[in-house]
């Protein structure tokens, strides 16, 4: 039983490091996105300033731009800043050899442009004449781009437009046939297992630049941005949960829906399994709406904030976007206070909702192992310099978290460094490693040698005052 769970749990890891990866190439050049997606809703023809010599930008950005910023990011967590020149080399290559926009190409370009020069310099290393090093480096970087660039022009790029071709055409037969609402009944428990940045940038939003460059708007990229669903359970938490849970939820539910961190309200949904279900009827039920009424967004909307959703609103479908939204938290909220209020729990505490999950899933839990002080807070033996918070993407919840507890090492008088970043950018010089139940497992085997702190709840969790003093002790 117990290799099993080590099975899945290793399973999740996996499909959870490949889904960062990912979504990885596409959340630091969100800006971009944005920007070209301003652009397009304010100067193309049926834009709210239309400009014919302003739209010329449209195309350039969409076309050249954004894949080649992809393509480089991607190399770049292959292989750092020489990953990424290599990955952007390539990826020009597949841009020109094919008609359709090319962000799955860059996608496949980027990281395999990296690979290479790092194997090269691999081969080579240890085995430069002194004085050669400069000319080597600069010549085998760019002889390698080269070769990869025309390889992609000449046949990477066409089969990759037919790929294309093919994923567009199966995405618009499901939004055809009416089908793309029961996306989130994968979506939203998927969410909830912290893979919602894999999903949204991952797939959804390569896919929905294309159809919006099509269409002038997509439906995919509020398939996972749709606040809805989260700001219906944290209000169903804060009229019919208890204790904790109940507390915490007006703060949640005010970065959730105006932050656009959805991250905050995952742990609400452990707490007490059953209430995917909620999530899931309110996801579904929201994206019915907007295709019924046929709205969509222009661009990704980063974060999922009602703020951001709202400016990538094309012209003439606020109505459809807000109904979305609306009917999203209204379905949501209506189940999960059903949930909630049905509940034999008489105290909604973690501890409790974390065993009652390990028997509905007739295996060890990891939210359970949170409040097991030995399994994920170790004795600090040695002087702590640096407090670094980890979570999938490094912008929203793992921020959030470092800010409030650089609040109270501050007023504790302890001279710590507290940040923030991605998993796959920890640095080695961590001394405590704070993370999200879901994702430590990540996060210990990319950094094993630092203490690993996991908590249920970045916003409120008592493990922050129990480490501040720990921290004053090792003084």
């Amino acid at each position: 039983m117990a290799e099993k769970h080590t099975q899945q749990t290793s399973f999740k890891v996996k499909i959870q490091r490949l889904g960062s990866f990912l979504s990885g190439m596409i959340m630091p050049n969100i800006g971009a996105f944005i920007a070209w997606g301003l652009i397009t809703a304010l100067f193309i023809p049926k834009g709210y300033l239309p400009n014919k010599h302003l739209a010329e930008l449209v195309d350039p950005i969409i076309k050249f731009l954004l894949p080649i910023l992809i393509g480089y990011t991607g190399g770049k967590i292959v292989y750092k800043e020489r990953g990424g020149v290599v990955g952007a080399v390539a990826t020009i290559g597949v841009i020109v050899g094919s008609d359709v926009t090319m962000f799955l190409g860059a996608m496949i370009m980027g990281p395999i442009g990296a690979y290479c020069i790092k194997q090269f310099d691999r081969a080579v290393e240890g085995k430069i004449r002194q004085g050669f090093e400069m000319i080597v480096n600069n010549f085998s970087a760019g002889i390698i781009g080269g070769i990869l660039a025309i390889l992609a022009f000449l046949g990477i790029g066409p089969a990759v437009q037919t790929l294309d071709h093919w994923l567009t055409t199966g995405v618009q037969f499901i939004v055809d046939a009416n089908l793309i609402p029961l996306a989130n009944i994968f979506i939203e428990p998927a969410k909830v297992l912290f893979l919602n940045n894999a999903i949204n940038h991952g797939i959804l939003t390569p896919l929905g630049i294309q159809e919006a460059k099509e269409h002038g708007y997509s439906i995919l990229f509020l398939l996972e941005a749709n606040p809805g669903p989260g700001i219906g359970l944290l209000l169903a938490y804060m009229f019919f949960g208890k204790g904790t849970a109940k507390t915490s939820a007006p703060g949640a539910a005010l970065i959730q829906f105006i932050g656009g961190i959805h991250e905050i309200y995952f742990p609400y949904v452990l707490m007490n399994p059953l209430l995917v279900f909620a999530v899931m009827a309110g996801g579904v039920s929201g994206v019915f709406t907007l295709n019924l009424l046929h709205a969509g967004l222009i661009a990704p909307a980063s974060p999922g904030s009602i703020i951001a959703v709202l400016a990538m609103t094309p012209k003439g479908h606020y109505f459809g976007v807000l109904a979305g939204v609306i009917v999203a938290a209204a379905v949501t909220f209506i189940v999960a206070s059903f949930i909630l209020k049905t509940s034999k729990q008489t105290e909604q505490n973690l501890l409790e909702a974390a065993d009652k999950m390990q028997q509905m899933k007739g295996k060890k839990s990891s939210v359970a192992s949170v409040f097991d002080s030995q399994a994920n807070q170790e004795n600090l033996e040695k002087t702590v310099n640096k407090i670094v918070f980890a979570c999938d993407a490094g912008m929203g919840s793992s921020a959030m978290g470092a800010s409030i507890l650089r609040k109270k090492v501050k007023d504790a008088g302890l001279d710590i460094e507290v940040t923030n970043t991605s998993i796959n950018n920890l640095p080695d010089d961590a001394d405590v490693v704070v993370t999200q139940e879901e994702l430590t497992n990540r996060a210990k085997a990319k950094l094993p040698k630092a203490t690993h702190i996991s908590v249920d709840n970045f916003l409120s969790s008592p493990k922050y005052d129990e480490l501040i003093e720990k921290l004053k002790d090792n003084q």
